[in-house]
């Protein structure tokens, strides 16, 4: 009989938020998956667990541990994975785990928890409705670059972490890219010094320059609104030809007569107005 995978959130500064059943998760395991074992064992000796195997299991081992665990799973053992802080599966290899779990039948488990990205939207003071979680931009130029300039569409709130020795250049390359957008900038959640920050981009730039950022970091940013996305559509098909914007949707299946119609509807013009436009 196939064992059981139960992905068990860690606090993320505060001990105090540590639930009964977490702590009953990793106390009748049979063996825990640790990001890094060295922090998983001082958060098992706070309370006082003792004789659970350990074992590592992240991002730069995941492809030779990943085979390993899974045997074990087959072979019937309960598997309690864990992360330094928060809930695994988020922004983590947890994730393609948990998938392979299911894939096999493997029974999952997610204990709810502490979760920095939740924790910070919730007290951010930014829209909740709709949000998108990205963690940590990429760090290649390229993919960092087209990321940061699809938020200047994006109406959902966006959830990043970012490190402190980064959080300055970061702050600016968002502001040249998106203007002065409102942000919510997290410090330190949960823990003794946790703040939280309401400002635009620039004064978040003066801030911080004049405060030199230290900490864990969540920053939050606001989306467009409607008005702001058709504006920034105007502009975008402004910057085309009419004959251009027709062939993006006759690219994508349209009929021409369909396409027109789009067509007319993106530039607030008439069907006959971009019927004899395009004859001219």
């Amino acid at each position: 009989m196939a064992g059981k995978l139960i992905l068990c959130p860690t606090p993320i500064g505060n001990l105090e938020d540590m639930s009964f059943r977490m702590v009953r998760a990793l106390s009748h395991t049979d063996l825990i998956a640790a990001e890094d074992t060295r922090n998983t064992l001082k958060l098992l000796n706070a309370f006082t667990i003792k004789k659970i195997p350990l074992t590592s299991y992240h991002e730069h081992n995941k492809k030779e541990k990943g085979p390993y665990l899974l045997d074990k799973l087959r072979e019937g053992l309960t598997i309690t994975l864990v992360t330094d802080a928060g809930t695994p599966g988020i922004s983590d290899p947890g994730s393609d785990l948990a998938r392979q779990a299911m894939e096999e039948g493997i029974k999952v488990v997610s204990i709810p928890g502490p979760c920095a990205c939740i924790t910070a939207l919730t007290i951010s003071g930014l829209p909740t409705k709709r949000f998108a979680f990205d963690g940590f931009l990429p760090r290649a130029k390229k993919p960092r670059k087209e990321m940061i300039e699809s938020y200047k569409m994006e109406q959902r709130t966006i959830i990043l972490y970012e490190a402190p020795h980064r959080l300055i250049s970061t702050l600016q390359e968002l502001h040249e890219a998106l203007g002065d957008r409102l942000i919510s900038v997290c410090k330190e959640l949960t823990k003794y010094h946790e703040t939280v920050f309401s400002f635009t981009l620039s004064t978040a730039i003066e801030y911080f320059e004049e405060n030199p950022p230290k900490g864990e970091y969540v920053v939050l940013l606001k989306g467009i609104s409607d008005e702001e996305l058709a504006s920034e559509m105007k502009k975008r098909w402004d910057a085309i030809s009419l004959m251009e914007h027709l062939g993006i949707y006759q690219s994508q299946g349209m009929t021409k007569k369909d396409a027109m119609k789009q067509v007319a509807k993106d530039r607030g013009l008439s069907k006959r107005d971009i019927y004899e436009a395009l004859l001219e």
